[in-house]
């Protein structure tokens, strides 16, 4: 007797994506371009901890400047490339919203962030996520810090490709992208 093997599909969509994440609510799973998935189990206190906090700072900014709306990590955003990535702390500047956008409660939002930060965690590997804030910046991120805690240190990149590495010691910038957003770099190490 033929053993039978469950086939997976070679392409996730959107609402097999929702469906997953709903009935796993312990995971966050993004779908890379090519349709694979990555799944990222739960971060550890510290980690879980900075993202709150860089998520938070964020959001304090913004609101205060009124300068758009901030989105955490459970929030999916389809790239262009057709990837779905949920950055740490997200940022989309007044205006860039599609309309609706906060009708749809179970939906994507179908943009590249204007800014986003990503934390590493224990289990990431730095390579790994450099090469994810490669793809956001190549689909329209225009600015994106990497904090790398356990290097403590940070990279900084921005939409003309320029990588900036930064010492513990940085105060980081939102630059043109969230003005006036600064940040010292050990509240997030």
């Amino acid at each position: 007797m033929k053993s039978e093997k469950a086939i997976l599909p070679s392409w996730y969509s959107d609402e097999d994506l929702m469906q997953m994440s709903s009935e796993n609510p312990e995971l966050r799973f993004e779908r890379n371009a090519d349709g694979s998935l990555e799944t990222m189990p739960p971060t550890g206190g510290i980690s879980g901890n900075r993202e709150a906090k860089a998520g938070a700072y964020l959001l304090n900014w913004v609101e205060s400047q009124d300068l758009g709306e901030v989105f955490s990590s459970s929030t999916g955003f389809r790239l262009p490339n057709t990837a779905v990535k949920s950055p740490d702390a997200a940022f989309v500047a007044k205006g860039r919203l599609p309309k609706g956008w906060d009708e749809q409660e179970d939906q994507f939002i179908n943009l590249a962030p204007d800014f986003v930060i990503e934390i590493r965690s224990k289990n990431d590997s730095l390579e790994k996520l450099k090469a994810k804030m490669a793809e956001y910046i190549a689909n329209g991120v225009r600015l994106g810090w990497l904090i790398d805690r356990h290097n403590q240190q940070a990279f900084v990149y921005r939409i003309d490709n320029s990588i900036t590495q930064y010492p513990a010691t940085a105060i980081l910038s939102g630059e043109d992208v969230v003005p006036g957003f600064m940040l010292p770099l050990k509240r997030l190490l």
